[in-house]
């Protein structure tokens, strides 16, 4: 069957409208004047058949996408904005995609908002812009009859990228020359780099001192000055631009720093960064004072801090002045200040003399002693040992004076118990002879019992107390009198009235309520207290 078409459409002398060889029809350039019901029949031998398409002709859409090119720095924000010129009947949909692909807003960390504020317009925030945001953003927008899409360049600015690989090229004693390969400037040219080192002893990557000073940007070796001999370091460099400092380089390999002759005199053990090779030691230089010549001692071990020279000739106290050296393979370093030091002295001689105890209370006894000066044995302090009497002497507890103390309180001892005691010098040599041994007893406890049956009478602001006698026990002190203690509710500090009978009269100077109670006073200390009573006052 073979398709015929009206003939005004045949007859279209611009050609617009075509009927091609299958049997469809085409319309170039359509406007609305193309707009209607188009009927295409076919017909044969057998009959005929017919179909009607209706076409309807829209506007089409156009976009604008702003700004066409942007150029921003690290940290800022941007808008870009998208508005659709579209046919009104038709619905509009925006897509934002970044170097051809779509944007996916759920992971972007929230750099990426899309903002739909009218039907034909859609906005692209960023926010917080990275580098890795840098780009061609395009913006596309779909109806149902076309798809229409544009584009806008996005550069954006920030610190240099990690330079190229460090390269050592020259090592010596204390430098080391060192180039590298310009990393990315991100579009702001590279203004200087800095050169960091790190060895075993530094606390991480340090800035190190360059020849030249400052490092351009233009440049790509420097030298490294000023390190240390035989040493591990290892090199990296940090570029800069006007936005900010890059990521650093990869560091360098790791490169020995060649050896040299100590530089450093010793004050105290020197460290491994400053002993500049192998072979490191120490040269001790000693004389007495006064005299010219120096004996000198190697001491080989680097970990060594201190010499001990014997000589049972010289005598305790002798001033002989010191100074220490050091050395390695390459030689002899400088020597340390010269300094007067003492020979050691001996161990005390002479026992303290006149040692007292006695005895404070339940828990204490106070320990005294006098000690004669001597030439040789200065006393660094006194060590008092105190055991009690069932114990053997090298049971005793020790406890240390400093300086010249010449007497003690011992504390925490037992009540009622007999203890045994002496006092001996020190010092760096050594002890001293013991003193000998003299004896205290501590006090018995107090009394256990509270006083009691407490009576009282008020008479305005006079508060008149009795009560029973307290009676000690065997192993306690002796009840030597009475203390009354009042106080005003809510208050911590109490006034006190001491009397040796069984009465008292108390008087309430304010108005409130008074917490009174009784214990009785030995030896051994303040007694059990009585129950509290509760007194007003208004006076």
């Amino acid at each position: 069957m073979k398709p015929t078409l009206h003939a005004n459409i045949i007859d279209n002398a611009l050609h617009r409208i075509t009927v091609l060889p299958h049997g469809s029809l085409r319309i170039l350039n359509a406007s609305k004047s193309d707009e209607g019901r188009y009927l295409c029949q076919g017909v044969n031998v057998f009959g005929s058949a017919e179909i009607i398409a209706s076409v309807s002709v829209k506007e089409p859409t156009r976009i604008e996408l702003t700004p066409k090119k942007v150029e921003l720095t690290v940290g800022e924000s941007i808008v870009l904005s998208c508005k659709a010129l579209h046919d009104s009947t038709m619905d509009v949909t925006f897509y934002w995609t970044l170097n051809g692909q779509p944007i996916d807003f759920e992971k972007e960390g929230g750099h990426f908002e899309s903002i739909k504020a009218q039907a034909s317009s859609a906005d692209l925030m960023i926010r917080n812009i990275l580098l890795m945001h840098a780009g061609r953003y395009g913006c596309r927008v779909q109806t149902a009859a076309d798809t229409v899409s544009d584009e806008t360049e996005l550069l954006v600015r920030g610190p240099p990228g990690p330079p190229g690989v460090v390269i050592v090229e020259e090592i010596t004693d204390t430098t080391a020359t060192l180039s590298w390969s310009p990393g990315a400037d991100n579009h702001s040219p590279i203004s200087l780099y800095n050169l960091q080192a790190r060895s075993p002893f530094s606390l991480g990557w340090q800035t190190v001192k360059t020849v030249p000073d400052l490092i351009s940007g233009d440049m790509e070796s420097a030298m490294a000055v000023e390190l240390n001999p035989w040493v591990e370091y290892e090199f990296r460099v940090v570029a800069t631009n006007k936005i900010g400092t890059g990521d650093p380089s990869a560091p360098s390999r790791v490169i020995r720093t060649n050896e040299a002759v100590p530089k450093t005199p010793p004050a105290n053990p020197v460290s491994e960064e400053f002993q500049s090779g192998e072979g490191f030691g120490y040269i001790v230089a000693f004389r007495p004072n006064g005299t010219r010549g120096w004996k000198e001692k190697m001491v080989t071990s680097s970990d060594a801090s201190k010499f001990i020279y014997r000589d049972e000739s010289v005598p305790p106290l002798t001033p002989f002045e010191v100074k220490v050296g050091v050395y390695n393979n390459k030689g002899d370093g400088p020597f340390s200040p010269i300094v007067v030091i003492c020979s050691a002295e001996g161990e005390p001689t002479a026992a303290p003399i006149d040692v007292k105890a006695t005895s404070l209370s339940v828990s204490e006894i106070l320990v005294a002693w006098k000690h004669i000066k001597e030439s040789l044995g200065r006393p660094q302090g006194f060590e008092v040992g105190y055991w009690k009497d069932m114990q053997q002497e090298e049971a005793a507890e020790k406890v240390k004076t400093e300086g010249n103390e010449s007497s003690i309180l011992l504390t925490g001892l037992e009540g009622n118990t007999l203890y045994h005691l002496t006092v001996r010098a020190y010092n760096a040599a050594g002890y001293g002879p013991r003193s000998t041994a003299v004896h205290a007893a501590t006090k018995k406890s107090p009394p256990s019992q509270a006083p009691g049956n407490i009576m009282w009478i008020q008479d305005g602001s006079h508060v008149s107390l009795g009560w029973e006698p307290v009676r000690p026990l065997a192993n306690e002190s002796d009840v030597m009198g009475y203390k009354v203690l009042f106080r005003q509710e809510g208050q911590s500090n109490s006034q006190v009235i001491e009397t040796q009978k069984t009465s008292a009269v108390v008087l309430l100077p304010d108005v409130g309520v008074y917490i009174i109670e009784v214990c009785a006073v030995s030896e051994g200390g303040d007694g059990t207290a009585s129950p509290q009573i509760r007194v007003p006052s208004f006076s």
